[in-house]
């Protein structure tokens, strides 16, 4: 029985093909682009304040060099953001909840910044393995700690995004599948559940938002340490 919540994380396949590739590439038919007409819509409005807002505050901090990853950051959230909602969706499948996805972006951009990093300012990208007043004895544990840690981060950015999204999903269909049950043999429980349920939605629509944020909240936190 347990085996059957999980089939939800398996990627689709038709006629042999992993149907992957369509929920990669539905985020961008839907994402409304700017037009040319002098007032936008409701949606492009409230798209493109959305975006400069959160624009505003993740790169503000940063300088000219770390400004230049705008454009790409605010994609990548969006990316995110519309995949893990349209996985709310019945007969969809949420591709953020596979690990392998979310360490194929989280190495990369991870990696980039490193070596952005070491491009520019060696020496302070160096120091971060080493804090300032470190007694000779704890040298060489300390650097061996934060070289680790400094690993670390891209695998708990795609564990991050990945159990949060799973453990939504995993929620919501035990749930649901309670309701169901309980229908039947106690409707007033059932009803109740179903509350519960709602509100649960709400919340992981709210969760499918916010790891996005998260996920490029701390590139940018990166990439500033490196810059």
């Amino acid at each position: 029985m347990m085996t059957s919540f999980f089939d939800q994380f398996m990627s689709p396949t038709q006629l042999g093909l992993p149907l992957i590739f369509i929920a990669l590439t539905t985020p961008w038919v839907l994402i409304s682009s700017p037009t040319k007409q002098w007032m936008n819509n409701r949606i492009n409005t409230l798209q493109t304040w959305t975006i400069f807002s959160i624009t505003k505050q993740l790169l503000s901090p940063m300088n000219f060099m770390g400004q230049k990853w705008a454009l790409m950051l605010m994609s990548l959230m969006l990316f995110l953001m519309m995949l893990n909602i349209l996985g709310l969706l019945p007969y969809t499948f949420t591709p953020t909840t596979q690990l392998s996805l979310n360490m194929a972006l989280a190495v990369p951009l991870w990696l980039s910044t490193v070596l952005l990093g070491f491009r520019h300012q060696l020496t302070t990208s160096l120091g971060h393995l080493l804090p300032e007043g470190t007694p000779t004895l704890l040298i060489p544990t300390l650097i061996i700690i934060e070289t680790i840690s400094l690993f670390i981060r891209p695998l708990a950015l795609g564990v991050r995004l990945t159990a949060n999204l799973t453990a939504g999903h995993l929620l919501i269909q035990l749930i649901a599948t309670a309701s169901v049950v309980l229908l039947s043999s106690m409707p007033s429980v059932a009803l109740l559940t179903m509350m519960v349920l709602f509100l649960l939605t709400l919340l992981e629509i709210a969760v499918a938002m916010i790891q996005a944020y998260v996920f490029v909240l701390l590139l940018t936190l990166y990439l500033q340490e490196n810059i």
